[in-house]
């Protein structure tokens, strides 16, 4: 009998990567007719019977201690940012989540102050985004599981999807990047160097995150946006992902570093570029903005308090590069994928 040793190529969850599970598991479903939104994307989207113009849009996704939770990341931060990560997709969608289902599975271990904490986090991150828990199931589990389900409604055209964008587009971001990934090697190596208040912000960013619905209804509202991703698995691979899906390639001209997270990866022997490129966990927007509009995007989103920031151009060359002072570097396809960690 061979060893995995002896026989690496042998098929694993860990050698394929949660995109190629997907790939696998996707061949063998079969596809509903007229779904508004194409398998793959942020979200999922199906007809609502009586109502031709309308879709029923869902998301799940979910925490497991092991993988996702640090140590020190409490209860009421973990079952909140559950909910936020979900919500996230909404806004790149720009939907408004209405109700959110709950499945926990739950250690026998689990303390009752614990158990409260987790409730009061995901009832803070429904509420702050204007939707209710309405319910769910609990079971025993060996790890510490949150799975959250969420629904919304919206007008079937009017759904910012993945694909879209065209050569000459804007590519732009909500915030700025970095901080996520720096907060959690803050979280998991205790040699890693910050001042208190350069801990509390990066710290912050990994375990209270805030997602972008208010830009993302105002964007959709406008009608500016091209295409549109949330930003958890990192720039580079959203960038990779949009480029895929609209049959473009990008220019990036600037790169959205964070202050702070140049002055960490200084501290500690990082590449800023690579934390801010491939770190993930942000739960930005990455977008295309039609250049005719770009004024008015820019200014809807500051209204509501955001930022949009110009970071480069769709392009004719399927090619995705960062371009700064005439120097051409290739943007990797990668980031955070489960399995493969």
């Amino acid at each position: 009998m061979k060893t995995e040793k002896e026989n690496p190529q042998e098929d694993s969850a860990r050698t394929l990567g949660e995109h190629a599970i997907i790939e696998l598991m996707r061949n063998f479903f079969e596809p509903m007719p007229d779904v508004a939104v194409p398998f793959g994307d942020d979200v999922s989207a199906v007809p609502v019977a009586h109502l031709k113009s309308e879709v029923a849009v869902l998301k799940t996704d979910m925490l497991v201690a092991t993988t996702d939770i640090p140590v020190s990341m409490g209860m009421w931060e973990a079952a909140r940012k559950a909910v936020v990560m979900n919500v996230s997709d909404f806004a790149a969608k720009g939907v408004q989540p209405r109700a959110i289902l709950v499945s926990l599975g739950l250690p026998r271990s689990l303390k009752r102050e614990d158990i409260v904490d987790l409730a009061k986090g995901l009832n803070a991150g429904a509420r702050e985004y204007g939707a209710y828990i309405v319910g769910g199931d609990t079971g025993e589990a060996s790890d510490l599981i949150i799975a959250v389900c969420v629904y919304g409604a919206a007008v079937k055209d009017s759904l910012m999807l993945r694909s879209g964008a065209k050569p000459g587009d804007i590519l732009a971001v909500t915030g700025l990047f970095g901080r996520s990934a720096a907060g959690l090697r803050l979280l998991l190596d205790n040699k890693c160097r910050a001042s208190n208040a350069l801990r509390k912000a990066l710290v912050d960013s990994t375990c209270i995150p805030e997602a972008r619905l208010r830009e993302g209804l105002e964007l959709q509202h406008l009608g500016a946006v091209t295409s549109s991703i949330d930003s958890s698995d990192g720039l580079a691979w959203c960038l990779h992902e949009l480029a895929s899906q609209s049959g473009v390639g990008f220019k990036v001209s600037k790169v959205p570093f964070a202050d702070d997270v140049k002055e960490f990866a200084k501290l500690n022997g990082y590449d800023p570029l690579e934390l801010t490129l491939y770190g993930g966990e942000e739960y930005e927007l990455v977008l295309t903005v039609n250049p005719k509009e770009w004024q008015a995007a820019q200014a809807a989103v500051n209204a509501v308090g955001g930022k949009l920031l110009r970071i480069g151009e769709a392009t004719v060359d399927r090619q995705i590069v960062l371009e700064i002072s005439g120097v051409k570097q290739e943007i990797q396809a990668r980031g955070y994928e489960h399995f493969k960690g």
